[in-house]
């Protein structure tokens, strides 16, 4: 599975961006998928994730700002992001995983800027 990551950018506070997520393959509909993101000198964490059943997780500090949602059509997942803020500047990674805990396949990041 290879991912490819798009999207990311400069924004002011207060802003929006739409993160995307391709996939390559025929079976993006059975991957278990999330979005990671890491800061300059942190570590990289789970920002949003969503099952291959569509049920969604949120860490709460994006809780009711970010979405996540994919279209299996498309071999794609998205990262709709909502009231930006400085503290979520950070480098975006699209992350698959299929039965395991661990994700074992990422894209490349993408970089996004929130300004004050």
């Amino acid at each position: 599975v290879q991912l490819q990551a798009s999207g990311g950018g400069l924004v002011q506070a207060g802003g929006s961006l739409r993160l995307s997520c391709v996939a390559s393959g025929r079976t993006f509909s059975t991957l278990n998928m999330g979005w990671f993101r890491q800061a300059p000198g942190k570590e990289r964490d789970l920002v949003a994730a969503i099952s291959n059943g569509a049920i969604t997780y949120y860490v709460d500090s994006v809780k009711g700002r970010f979405t996540i949602s994919r279209d299996n059509a498309r071999n794609t997942m998205y990262l709709q992001m909502n009231s930006l803020k400085p503290d979520d500047t950070a480098v975006y990674y699209c992350a698959a995983r299929r039965t395991s805990i661990r994700y074992d396949y990422w894209g490349q990041g993408t970089q996004v800027t929130v300004s004050s």
